[in-house]
């Protein structure tokens, strides 16, 4: 599976860890900023991490900042794209059964890797349930288009 990863400075440090952790199990991961401690903007990174996901270059997206929260309301915009902040592995594991989720944000303050890599472990591992939530899915899609056709008008 390929994986787009990237943070902000308030991330960084998590993300670094994550990166090893990732390739440690064989996933093919691109980091695609930030590179260092510098403060930096994030809609930049979280939109190239959902662009990146959005077009299908890659699978699956990850983010880490702060509280998570800025990069899940980026990458939401993007087409396609179902982004969760997650907390918890039951979280992560939900966000997929139910909402085929295929960005995933995480917060580096109120995580430590062994919580980080429980939760990427489970949202990695975790299927799409499918059946009433594929509906729903679906239904989200629909509003994501009739949204867009609206803002042309």
């Amino acid at each position: 599976m390929k994986i787009a990863i990237g943070a902000d400075h308030g991330g960084y440090k998590l993300k670094s860890k994550l990166i090893k952790f990732l390739k440690g199990r064989s996933y093919l991961v691109a980091d695609l900023g930030t590179h260092d401690l510098k403060r930096c903007d994030y809609p930049a990174i979280g939109y190239k991490v959902a662009a990146s996901v959005s077009s299908g270059s890659f699978q699956r997206g990850i983010l880490i900042c702060k509280t998570g929260i800025g990069f899940s309301i980026v990458a939401n915009k993007l087409a396609g794209i179902r982004a969760a902040l997650c907390l918890s592995a039951l979280q992560a594991q939900r966000s997929r059964e139910h909402n085929n989720a295929n960005v995933l944000c995480l917060s580096a303050n109120y995580l430590n890797l062994k919580q980080a890599t429980k939760i990427v472990d489970r949202w990695l591992k975790t299927e799409f349930s499918g059946g009433r939530h594929a509906r729903r899915v679906r239904q989200i899609g629909n509003i994501e288009r009739k949204a867009k056709k609206a803002s042309r008008s």
